[in-house]
């Protein structure tokens, strides 16, 4: 086979593939060969370089606007990190002109096939599962064009602003509820203790009261025992006499030492205190005949 005589008469074209890049090298318009990272010599003008293929890991971010089974809208974005086989370079390089496209394709199909088959709140809870499904429709595509799926991911799943605010009203409603609630049961408690405090504080003070009578009482017996055996011809009755009126005067005392006192005690008569004992007397009496 002879060569052409451009091939004859052609010249050296130098050529610099950079790293993790594969260059593809065609021959008068047909493959030839590829190029790996380095320096590389061609024939100009029968080869030239065609294109460069990237083995990087590659992102590509994907917004799709779908709508639940509930009839929400939510907008989904998912991010795909793919990158090229090394043994098929050929196939991606030459079989798709717009891999970035196809991909998008098949993500706006499987996310309107998965999503509308949730609730809005079993989305949220089911984004790894729409990633997986996004990854394994993928990646059982895209392998017969020379790409691999790494990774899938749903990086976000927003509704409509009005369904987020009317979210966050339930949301904070709950909370109202359940704080206004646990105030309820905080009062509850406040009142509770304070009703058995009570409680306790009154048994004290009857307790404390019935002391204090029982000590009167006692005090009482023993001096009208000595007042009757120090004072010749007094009786019982004359002592107890002479102590309720000295409790008279002491209360008097009591009254008119009180700061703002609004009490006032007019005697109309002569000897009233004598009266009023007279009468406590004569009823006294009348109680024990009955």
């Amino acid at each position: 086979m002879t060569e052409c005589a451009c091939f004859r008469e052609g010249c050296c074209c130098c050529e610099c593939v950079e790293t993790s890049e594969v260059g593809v090298i065609e021959r008068c318009g047909q493959y030839d060969r590829l190029a790996s990272a380095g320096f590389h010599c061609l024939q100009w003008p029968c080869e030239a370089i065609a294109g460069r293929v990237s083995l990087r890991v590659q992102q590509l971010d994907v917004q799709c606007e779908t709508k639940t089974l509930d009839n929400v809208f939510v907008s989904v974005v998912i991010s795909v990190q793919y990158s090229i086989l090394q043994e098929s370079i050929y196939e991606a390089f030459y079989r798709l002109s717009n891999p970035r496209s196809q991909i998008q394709s098949y993500v706006y199909d499987t996310v309107r096939a998965t999503i509308p088959m949730m609730k809005l709140d079993d989305a949220f809870e089911a984004k790894e599962e729409v990633a997986m499904s996004v990854k394994k429709s993928l990646g059982d595509v895209m392998s017969g064009y020379g790409y691999e799926i790494h990774q899938a991911l749903v990086t976000d799943l927003s509704p409509d602003a009005k369904v987020k605010a009317a979210m966050n009203e339930i949301n904070a409603s709950k909370r109202l509820k359940d704080a206004a609630f646990a105030k309820a049961e905080g009062e509850k408690i406040v009142l509770v203790k304070a009703a058995e405090a009570a409680a306790e504080a009154n048994y004290l003070s009857g307790v404390g009261v019935a002391r204090q009578r029982k000590a009167i009482v006692d005090g009482l017996r023993e001096s009208i025992s000595q007042f009757s055996g120090n004072v010749r011809g007094t009786s019982a009755k004359d002592v107890i006499d002479l102590l309720l009126l000295t409790q008279y005067f002491d209360m008097l005392r009591d009254v008119g030492n009180q700061g703002g006192t609004s009490t006032f005690f007019l005697p109309t008569k002569k000897n009233l205190m004598r009266d009023g004992l007279l009468q406590a007397n004569a009823g006294l009496k009348t109680f024990n005949y009955k």
